[in-house]
C-alpha cells in the first residue's frame, strides 16, 4: 500500500498522534507487548467502567481525531514537545519506535499508526522522520562515561523518592526480601538504556514538565546532581554510541511532509506546522470497529486489552448523564482526577487508593519513631475541608512542604493540568463551620500568653514533638507549628487536636482533650473551647510568636569554603523561602524564591543557621547586610506610569497575609534550579509566559565588589514574533542618577548600593508609596521572541 491516500482517510486512521516520542520509549530488541499503561486503572480506584473508558479515551488522545468524543468537553492531552527530540533520543530507538510501538516498548500508549501501510513505506517513515526532527534539532545524542558512585546514589534516590509508584522497583526495599513483581501494572523503564544518553536523560528529569506538558511524567524536585545520578543508574553503560548522520536534503523533506501529512501535528506541535482540523464526531462512532477493533488493516492497531475496550465502548455507548448534579460531577471530575495523574498510589481519599502492600517498604522516612504519619502522604479524605485553597495550590503548583523527614517528594504535575483541583477540593469536602472566637483588646494578650503556655513544657508540651519556626524540638521532629493558621482551616484544626486518631487513624499524638474535656485545667480555667482559640489566635501571629517554654534554638554559622555555598530556608530578610548563597571572598546575596527577587547583599561572613534537616530552618546574615526591595521584581507591568505591583504589608498588628496569592496573581511561578561546577546556582522561574533564569556571581577584582546579575529571558516566537516588553524593578529608596562610570553603562545608588545596567534600556525613576523620599527605578526591557540575555551590576558602597 503506498502513501499516496487521501488526508481525510488517513486522519480517519489516526487515534492518536503518529509519532509520541517523548512520552513512550522502546529498546532496539523487541520486548514483550503489552495493553497501553496507564497506572492509576491499575490500583485501587472509585471509577465505574464508563469512567474508566472516559479516562482511557483521554489518555490515548482519542480527540486529536474525533471531535467531540470526550463527554466532558476536554480537549487533546498535551503531548510531548518534539523540538529536541534528535536530541534527546537515538536515532535507533526512533526507528524501532516508529515501526513497531507496542513490540519496543511493553506498555507504550503509542499505537502502530503504520499498520495499514505496507513494509517500504513503514522504512520510509523510519528513516525520513528521525531526519526530519534531527534537522530541527541540530545535533544528536552521545554517549558519556558512567560513574559507578553515582549509579549507587541513583539507586537509592530511585527507590526512595517516590520513583517506584509508578515505575516497578529494581531492587528489593530491604535486605533479604524480593523485589515485587509489579511489572504489569508499572510504566516500563527497560527501554530506556538504548533510548537516552546521560546528558539526556538527565536534562528531562532535572525539568520534565519542559518535554511533556502533559505532566503525566512529573517534576520529582529534583536537583541537577540528583538528576544526573538517577540517570547514571538508569542509563548505565547501555547507549550506543552515535555518529552525526549525513544531511539529506530529500529524506528531511519527505519526513516533514509525512510529519505533516499523517497527523503528527495533531498532537505534537512543532513551530510552522499546522495542525489538521478533527474530522468525525468521537460520541457517534461505531464502537465495534476501526481503533477499536482487535483485528483492523485499516485504522492504527492498538495494544488494547479486551477490558480496556470494553471500558471505551462503555463510555462511547453510555446514555447522557444528567448535567445538573453539580456534586455527583465534581467528585466524579476528582476521581477521574487522582486515578488519572496516580495520586492514589500514594495517597487514601475515602475509600480508595494508597499505598499498596507490595510498595509499602519503599515509602521511608528520617524520623520512624512518627510512625507511618512520618513515612506514608497524608490522607486526601476532606483535603478541601482541612487546607485553606491558598495552601492546597502552594502544595500543588509551588512545592511547598511541611514534612522534610518524609523520603517520598510530592510531584508537580504542572499547574495547566490541576489547575481545577484546589476549588473541586473547596467545594466537594465539607464540614460543618467551626469560628474560633476572635479576642479583641486586653483579650488577645492574655490569649497570646495563654496559647504560649499550653505549647510550651509547662503546657501540653506540642513542642516536645513538633517543631517551631524553624527550631528543632529535642525530641521527634514533627511537622513544625508555625504555619498551621495559615495551611489549615479553623474547623478541621479544632476538630482534629481534640480527636486526632479519628482523623489520622495510627497517629502517635496525644489527646489533650479527650472526649473534648481539656487536661490541662490550669489554664484559662480548663475551658477546652478558650484554649483552643487562643492556641489558634497565637499561632495566627506567624514568625513574630515568641517561641513556647522548652524549645531550644541551635544557630550555627556557615563558612564559605573554596567554591560558592547556598543556603535555604526562612529569613526575614528573604521572606519565607529564602535562599543564601555565598561566594569565596566574602560576597554574599540574599534571594527570595517567592518573588524572584535579589534582596538583600552583604560582605564578610555568610550566614547563622538553624539546622533542621533540608534547609528548611531559618538564617540570618552574619555581618551587617543592605536590604533591598522583596517585592516582585520582574512583571509585564503594560505601561510606565502604572503603579507597581507590591507585597502585601503585614506587621504584629497585621499579621495575616490578605494576599497570599502574590505574587501567583500575577503570573510568577518558581521551577527551581541547579548548580555548575563551581557550585553557583541558577534560579529558574517564569512570568507569564516567559522563562526567565537567573545567575549571579561575585567580581572581587576592583576598589569595591561587585555582584553581577545575569538575567536570560526565553519567549517563545509562535506567541511573540517580534518583541515583548517586560519593566525590571533594578533599585528603590531614596535614588541618585550617576553618570555612566563605564562607556556602556547607566547607573543609579542609594546610600548602601549602586545598580548599573546596559545604557540603551530605557528607564523611568518616580516615586511610589506614601513616603515622599521613596522611589524606584524601572528598566524597560524590549526582549525579542526566543532567547536574550541582560546584565546588571550591584556594587556595594559601603
Amino acid at each position: 500500500m503506498e502513501l499516496r491516500v487521501s488526508l481525510k482517510r488517513v486522519r480517519f486512521w489516526l487515534g492518536l498522534s503518529m509519532l509520541q516520542l517523548g512520552l513512550c520509549g522502546t529498546t532496539a530488541a523487541a520486548q514483550t507487548a503489552k495493553a497501553p499503561v496507564v497506572p492509576g486503572l491499575a490500583g485501587d480506584h472509585a471509577l465505574t467502567q464508563r469512567a474508566v473508558g472516559e479516562v482511557l479515551i483521554h489518555e490515548l488522545r482519542c480527540a486529536a481525531c474525533h471531535e467531540g468524543i470526550s463527554a466532558d468537553g476536554r480537549g487533546v492531552l498535551p503531548a510531548p514537545r518534539l523540538d529536541e527530540a534528535a536530541w534527546r533520543i537515538s536515532p535507533e530507538f526512533l526507528r524501532s519506535f516508529i515501526t513497531d510501538p507496542a513490540g519496543s516498548h511493553a506498555g507504550a500508549k503509542m499505537p502502530d499508526v503504520l499498520a495499514p501501510f505496507d513494509p517500504s513505506v513503514r522504512s520510509q517513515a523510519a528513516e525520513a522522520i528521525p531526519a526530519f526532527l534531527a534537522a530541527r534539532s541540530g545535533h544528536v545524542p552521545s554517549k558519556e562515561i558512567v560513574d559507578e558512585a553515582r549509579v549507587a546514589r541513583g539507586s537509592t534516590l530511585f527507590h526512595a523518592v517516590g520513583c517506584v509508584a509508578c515505575h516497578a522497583p529494581m531492587k528489593p526495599a530491604l535486605e533479604g526480601r524480593e523485589t515485587p513483581d509489579v511489572e504489569e501494572v508499572a510504566v516500563g523503564l527497560g527501554h530506556v538504556p538504548s533510548k537516552y544518553s546521560l546528558a539526556s536523560l538527565s536534562d528531562f528529569l532535572f525539568q520534565p514538565l519542559r518535554v511533556r506538558p502533559a505532566g503525566r511524567m512529573p517534576d520529582m524536585g529534583l536537583s541537577r546532581v540528583e538528576a544526573e545520578d538517577i540517570a547514571s543508574y538508569l542509563v548505565g553503560e547501555g547507549f550506543p554510541r552515535v555518529a552525526p548522520a549525513a544531511v539529506d536534503e530529500e529524506l528531511i523533506e519527505l519526513g516533514g511532509n509525512m510529519f505533516q501529512k499523517l497527523g503528527c501535528v495533531s498532537c505534537h506541535a512543532l513551530e510552522g506546522l499546522s495542525a489538521p482540523a478533527p474530522v468525525t464526531s468521537g460520541r457517534a462512532l461505531d464502537p465495534t470497529r476501526g481503533c477499536l477493533s482487535a483485528d483492523s488493516t485499516e485504522s492504527p492497531r492498538y495494544q488494547l486489552s479486551d477490558t480496556q475496550r470494553a471500558a471505551i465502548r462503555a463510555a462511547l455507548t453510555a446514555p447522557e448523564q444528567d448535567d445538573s448534579d453539580n456534586a455527583r460531577i465534581d467528585n466524579a471530575r476528582i476521581d477521574e482526577t487522582l486515578t488519572a495523574f496516580n495520586c492514589i498510589a500514594c495517597h487514601v481519599r475515602d475509600d480508595y487508593g494508597g499505598v499498596s502492600p507490595e510498595l509499602d517498604a519503599y515509602f521511608t522516612s528520617s524520623e520512624p519513631e512518627l510512625g507511618n504519619e512520618a513515612r506514608i502522604p497524608p490522607s486526601l479524605t476532606l483535603a478541601g475541608a482541612k487546607l485553606n485553597l491558598e495552601w492546597t495550590q502552594r502544595v500543588l503548583f509551588d512545592a511547598e512542604q511541611v514534612r522534610p523527614y518524609m523520603h517520598t517528594r510530592m510531584p508537580q504535575f504542572g499547574e495547566e493540568n490541576l489547575a481545577h483541583l484546589p476549588e473541586l477540593f473547596q467545594r466537594v469536602d465539607e464540614l460543618e463551620p467551626i469560628e474560633p472566637e476572635v479576642p479583641e483588646g486586653k483579650e488577645r494578650e492574655v490569649a497570646r500568653d495563654a496559647g504560649h503556655e499550653l505549647l510550651g513544657t509547662t503546657g501540653l508540651s506540642c513542642v516536645s514533638c513538633h517543631n517551631f519556626n524553624g527550631k528543632e524540638t529535642q525530641g521527634f521532629k514533627g511537622i513544625d507549628l508555625i504555619n498551621s493558621h495559615e495551611r489549615l482551616k479553623y474547623g478541621w484544626f479544632k476538630r482534629f487536636v481534640i480527636a486526632p486518631q479519628l482523623y489520622r487513624p495510627g497517629i502517635v499524638m496525644p489527646e489533650g482533650w479527650s472526649g473534648g474535656v481539656a487536661s490541662h485545667t490550669g489554664i484559662l480555667e480548663g475551658d477546652t473551647d478558650k484554649q483552643i482559640d487562643a492556641i489558634w489566635y497565637f499561632l495566627s501571629l506567624g514568625r513574630s510568636a515568641r517561641d513556647p517554654r522548652g524549645l531550644a534554638s541551635v544557630s550555627s554559622k556557615l563558612i564559605v569554603g573554596e567554591t560558592a555555598r547556598t543556603y535555604r530556608g526562612r529569613s526575614s530578610i528573604a521572606g519565607f523561602r529564602g535562599i543564601a548563597v555565598g561566594f569565596p571572598g566574602g560576597l554574599n546575596y540574599a534571594f527570595d524564591a517567592n518573588n524572584g527577587t535579589l534582596s538583600g547583599l552583604w560582605r564578610g561572613d555568610f550566614v547563622s543557621a538553624r539546622w533542621d534537616g533540608q534547609g528548611s530552618g531559618g538564617f540570618n546574615p552574619a555581618s551587617r547586610s543592605i536590604q533591598l526591595a522583596q517585592d516582585l521584581s520582574i512583571y509585564t507591568l503594560g505601561d510606565h506610569k502604572k503603579p507597581w505591583p507590591l507585597k502585601p504589608f503585614m506587621d504584629k498588628e497585621n499579621p495575616v497575609n490578605p494576599d497570599p496569592q502574590y505574587p501567583r496573581n500575577l503570573g510568577y511561578r518558581f521551577r527551581g534550579y541547579y548548580f555548575d561546577e563551581e557550585k553557583v546556582p541558577t534560579f529558574m522561574y517564569s512570568m507569564a509566559e516567559i522563562d526567565i533564569e537567573d545567575r549571579s556571581v561575585a567580581i572581587l577584582d576592583g576598589e569595591r565588589p561587585v555582584l553581577r546579575r545575569t538575567l536570560t529571558f526565553t519567549i517563545p516566537k509562535r506567541s511573540y514574533p517580534n518583541s515583548r516588553t517586560v519593566y525590571f524593578r533594578a533599585l528603590t529608596g531614596k535614588i541618585e542618577v550617576v553618570s555612566a562610570y563605564r562607556a556602556k553603562w547607566l547607573s543609579f545608588k542609594t546610600e548602601e548600593v549602586q545598580v548599573s545596567a546596559t545604557e540603551h534600556f530605557a528607564s523611568v525613576r518616580r516615586t511610589f508609596g506614601d513616603e515622599e523620599d521613596q522611589e524606584e527605578v524601572l528598566l524597560i526591557l524590549e526582549l525579542p521572541g526566543g532567547t536574550s540575555t541582560f546584565e546588571v551590576d550591584y556594587e556595594l558602597l559601603r
